[in-house]
């Protein structure tokens, strides 16, 4: 059996990670500054996960959830202590996707109403109502097509007054990344956030934040809808959850009751994930690490200002994304082959840089001068 071919690999295969570094098969080290799409958020092998997992699969490593889990309510408290939301209630699955699924079928639960706003750019997952809810018509098959999402320009005030003037009482929810990863690293304006927070008030609809990449901390705040100073109604989370380990969650305002049945989840919130998930809040709080984001990501965004030969540096904390023109087509490809540096990208040709949030001032200087020695090339 051959693996079905749906992902462009990079070369490499790495066989051992330490914190931002990670090695090939032939002993060659890397710099990471990507984290797997921004999932590595405490830096590879960090030793309390290791020893929180490792303890933790000794024990057991899972049961359904039809038992009792003490550690799932573990979660719940310190999430809801270091994201500040300590009034919400959670849900655990398995990841983005499956989070944002929940967070759309809630919502509609919730109101009985069926209409999804979302926007141009946006990228929800590759699931059902995520996938159609993701300006992303190549990976949206026809089965997943829908006539109930309606697609807004983003970061457009006056559009989203027009289209809930229009149809607004039909509306079941809203759904926007803070930071949209996919999409560019564009950043939702604190405006348009209020507005849609004060729209979805006034009409009944449900603000769902979709925080997948651009939450846990990564901007500097918890969530990065936090910098407009409003609460979501839902907020959906993976990724940097885990550290690596699969797991997602949605944090769910209280105003939104439960039922029995009303969702469900094999896999989500096993002993495992949790272990996992605990660690890397844990590690978060003792170290820091969001003051540490909005530091190292402030000197690197300052920094990446003063190349002339970048069109717009865009991001906040430890997403940050450099827009270069069409020529400079392959400093990406040029910074892994020649520089041992792996980033990310979105289309057309923007540089994402989504790193552990551990990194320190001497990795983001390593990439400056890689990236200065790669753009003299032109």
């Amino acid at each position: 059996m051959n693996l079905f071919d749906v992902y462009p690999i990079n070369p490499v295969a790495i066989t051992k990670a330490k914190g931002s570094t990670v090695w090939d098969a032939q002993g060659n080290e890397y710099l990471d500054l990507y984290g797997g799409h921004a999932v590595i958020s405490i830096g590879h092998t960090h030793p309390h996960y290791l020893k929180r997992v490792t303890e933790q699969l000794a024990q057991i490593g899972f049961y359904s959830n039809s038992v009792e889990m003490p550690l799932q309510q573990q979660l719940a408290e310190l999430l809801g202590k270091v994201s500040g939301k300590i009034d919400y209630q959670l849900f655990l699955c398995n990841s983005g996707a499956e989070a944002n699924e929940n967070a759309l079928k809630l919502a509609s639960f919730h109101n009985g109403r069926k209409k999804v706003i979302a926007f141009r750019g946006a990228f929800h997952g590759r699931t059902s109502l995520a996938v159609a809810a993701t300006d992303h018509p190549k990976i949206v098959a026809p089965v997943n097509e829908t006539d109930n999402v309606v697609f807004l320009p983003f970061n457009d005030v006056e559009a989203l007054e027009h289209a809930f003037s229009t149809f607004g009482e039909e509306v079941s929810s809203v759904i926007i990344e803070g930071i949209q990863g996919v999409g560019g690293i564009r950043v939702a304006s604190n405006e348009f956030l209020q507005k849609i927070r004060a729209l979805t008030i006034q009409y009944g609809a449900v603000f769902i934040a979709d925080s997948v990449q651009c939450g846990y901390g990564r901007t500097g705040r918890f969530y990065s809808h936090d910098h407009a100073g409003v609460d979501a109604d839902i907020y959906s989370m993976a990724k940097g959850m885990g550290n690596g380990f699969p797991i997602g969650a949605i944090a769910i305002s209280p105003a939104i009751k439960p039922w029995f049945g009303m969702l469900g989840t094999t896999f989500g919130g096993n002993h495992l994930a949790c272990a996992a998930a605990l660690a890397v809040l844990e590690v978060i709080q003792h170290e820091e690490l969001m003051q540490h984001a909005t530091e190292v990501g402030d000197y690197l965004i300052a920094e990446l200002a003063k190349f002339a030969a970048i069109r717009e540096v865009r991001g906040r904390g430890l997403m940050i994304g450099i827009d270069l023109p069409e020529e400079l087509n392959t400093i990406k490809r040029d910074l892994l082959a020649k520089n041992r540096i792996f980033t990310g990208e979105a289309k057309p040709n923007v540089i994402r840089l989504l790193p552990a949030l551990t990194i320190t001032k001497n990795h983001a200087d390593r990439f400056l001068e890689a990236l200065d020695e790669r753009l003299r090339e032109f």
